[in-house]
């Protein structure tokens, strides 16, 4: 296989980046520690190189109604300026890849325009696959992956950070930019003003930009946001962080929670599909098929006599509302424990970023990391954890447990469950 480069690759180089490959490319591991970088993003802001990812622009008349078709979500109903995860499965409801999906301004003659964003490893299949998905629309399908560049800033610093780069009078353009959005920003590279695509989806769970920029003015916008900060406010960072940042989020990766053997159900990721919306889709009927029933409700209080009461379950057993978690939303992820050591499992080399998206993700099936994501703490509050939580499903498949508060990667208790700014909010 031919070894593929990003437009930053002499900037890694230049600040003495380890490289590995990663779906044919050759992109940063680390640039000192990988733990360091974790944190810094945790803490600060770390910037990273995401140009291996795909872009592919989805234009024309038919655009909305084609990736209804093409994707399991309903794409037609996103507003303009918002964003969308969705997946893009085959006929018998595999999924080929997980994606975002922005909806743009329309065209001067007004037809749609959409740019979809696939995985690293999965980029050329998927535009292959929309391509031939294309036939019978009235859409332009290109794939721009190749002269795109795609860099983020992550962390709770990462927007202060972005403003020097933006003249005073468009601040809002980015402090207003709502989450799972995006919106053309003025910033200054290389002393020049340009106008570039700014998305505010975030991928490490913490609050986070990404920024397309076309392959010649990437060099020079990396430099200006470094340039920009003050010391330890924003540290380049690589593909081990990147994934130890995201199995601490709790967010899939395609390869593990995701593949073509699998499904989005038994993902977790049901609530994606849309098998409601008008019209067919690719994988439909395969999918449909594969839905469960939803459970049976349970018997309704006044139908409880005295000798079902006596053969129920012993009422100390049965979390009281007073005992059971209030089940707040998920916590910043710069307030929870952070990983005490570098992480052990392997650098996936097919998915950058994908997480489910506010108001749709409900549970993750975290089969792929429930055996070796068991706490280390001797803490007697270290307990398998029961309560189901929005954003990462239920019992001890989780990486954080919402009834102790006990993260299953560090084994460190945690400082609250209110508030977020993860990716599953």
């Amino acid at each position: 296989m031919t070894e593929k480069y990003t437009a930053l690759y002499d900037e890694h180089k230049k600040l003495g980046a380890s490289f590995t490959d990663f779906g044919g490319w050759q992109m940063p591991l680390k640039y000192s520690s990988e733990l360091a970088e974790h944190h810094a993003v945790r803490k600060a802001a770390g910037l990273f190189d995401l140009s291996h990812m795909g872009e592919v622009w989805v234009t024309g008349p038919d655009a909305a109604a084609f990736l209804d078709y093409a994707l399991v979500g309903k794409i037609s109903a996103m507003a303009v300026g918002k964003a969308k995860y969705s997946l893009i499965c085959n006929e018998d409801g595999g999924i080929i890849d997980d994606l975002i999906t922005y909806r743009r301004p329309s065209a001067q003659d007004g037809t749609d325009v959409f740019l979809v964003v696939p995985n690293a490893g999965n980029a050329a299949v998927v535009a292959a696959a929309l391509q031939e998905r294309a036939a019978g629309f009235d859409v332009v399908v290109e794939d721009a992956s190749a002269r795109t560049s795609l860099i983020a800033v992550q962390g709770p610093k990462a927007q202060e950070l972005l403003l020097r780069l933006v003249p005073a009078a468009q601040h809002a353009l980015v402090t207003e930019l709502k989450y799972y959005a995006a919106v053309s920003v003025p910033l200054l590279v290389g002393g020049a003003g340009k106008e570039l695509l700014l998305a505010r989806t975030g991928y490490t769970g913490e609050d986070g930009f990404e920024i397309f920029v076309g392959n010649d003015d990437a060099p020079a916008l990396w430099q200006s946001l470094i340039a920009v900060a003050d010391d330890r406010e924003l540290t380049p960072a690589g593909l081990a962080s990147r994934d130890s940042l995201r199995l601490e989020a709790g967010m899939p990766l395609y390869g593990n929670e995701l593949s073509l053997q699998g499904d989005p159900f038994a993902a977790g990721l049901g609530p994606v599909v849309a098998l409601s919306k008008e019209g067919d889709f690719v994988g439909k009927a395969a999918l449909a098929a594969k839905r469960k029933p939803e459970p049976a409700a349970p018997p309704a209080a006044a139908s409880w006599g005295s000798k079902a009461r006596a053969a129920a379950p012993d009422a100390r057993t049965i979390p009281s509302s007073r005992t059971a978690p209030r089940l707040a939303k998920s916590p910043p992820a710069s307030r929870r424990p952070p990983l005490a050591t570098p992480s052990p499992w392997p650098t996936s080399t097919s998915n950058t970023r994908h997480p489910a998206p506010p108001s749709t993700w409900t549970s993750v099936a975290r089969r792929s990391h429930s055996k070796s994501s068991t706490s280390r703490s001797t803490n007697a509050k270290s307990k398998p954890c029961t309560a189901p939580w929005p954003g990462f499903g239920s019992g001890s498949a989780g990486p954080w447990c919402a009834w102790t508060g006990v993260s299953r990667l560090t084994g460190r208790t945690g400082s609250g469950l209110s508030g977020n700014r993860t990716r599953f909010s």
